[in-house]
């Protein structure tokens, strides 16, 4: 696979740049040894592409998993309490887990159990690949990696998405780069608050964009195509 495309938030590319020397290498690295066309093995029940074969999320995340092992990446899980006194979490939301419990049960309120689970981190680097259903996307961009920098587990989130021509060699649900990097650009500047890299990746052999709107006959024709 290949990166087509990334977008640094609140300067995340420039962080890692110069912080943590060498991971964006090891992260393109193992996009490039992701072999998509390996994953194509999920055959479409859908009308539009019935019986086609496309690329299975599953199959895909299994092997961004073992890349991302064997590079020393690992799934890191966070456990916290909750409450229905908005005060209390204010008060408590900074606390190690076992203090949130004790001062919520102190407040004579029950604590609730939860916790916020990451796909990989390393070097305080957490690296999200979100090739499911898009309402995951905005869970992570918006509150898993602020979970994680606000408790200060991380400095930096990374969220891995197929882009749109990727996408459309999928079934439908997944989300991709383009839909998430404009969900980011309409909050304004600062939101989410916390520096992030959006990667959007996609198979070698796919085409541009605009040779893929030329194929669906979204442009008038190839001569229209820019490279």
């Amino acid at each position: 696979m290949r990166i087509g495309a990334y977008h640094s938030h609140l300067n995340g590319w420039e962080w890692l740049k110069v912080r943590r020397p060498g991971i964006w290498e090891e992260i393109q690295g193992v996009i490039s040894r992701i072999d998509a066309e390996a994953a194509r093995t999920k055959e479409s029940r859908e009308k539009r592409m019935l019986g086609k074969m496309l690329y299975s999320p599953d199959d895909l995340n299994a092997r961004f998993k073992q890349e991302f092992n064997a590079a020393g990446w690992h799934e890191s899980i966070t456990y916290y309490w909750l409450t229905n006194d908005y005060e209390l979490i204010r008060q408590t939301v900074g606390l190690s887990a076992a203090e949130q419990k004790a001062e919520i049960e102190a407040a004579g309120k029950t604590p609730i159990s939860s916790y916020n689970q990451t796909d990989f981190v390393k070097d305080r680097v957490a690296i999200e690949v979100q090739l499911g259903k898009y309402a995951f996307i905005a869970y992570d961009l918006f509150v898993k990696h602020m979970a994680f920098f606000v408790g200060n587990k991380i400095d930096l989130g990374v969220e891995i998405l197929a882009t749109k021509v990727m996408q459309s060699e999928m079934s439908s649900g997944p989300g991709y780069y383009e839909s998430a990097l404009y969900s980011i650009a309409r909050q304004g500047r600062g939101v989410p608050a916390v520096p992030l890299i959006l990667v959007g990746v996609e198979a070698e052999t796919s085409p541009t964009l605009r040779q893929l709107e030329a194929a669906q006959g979204m442009v008038a024709d190839d001569s229209e195509i820019v490279e």
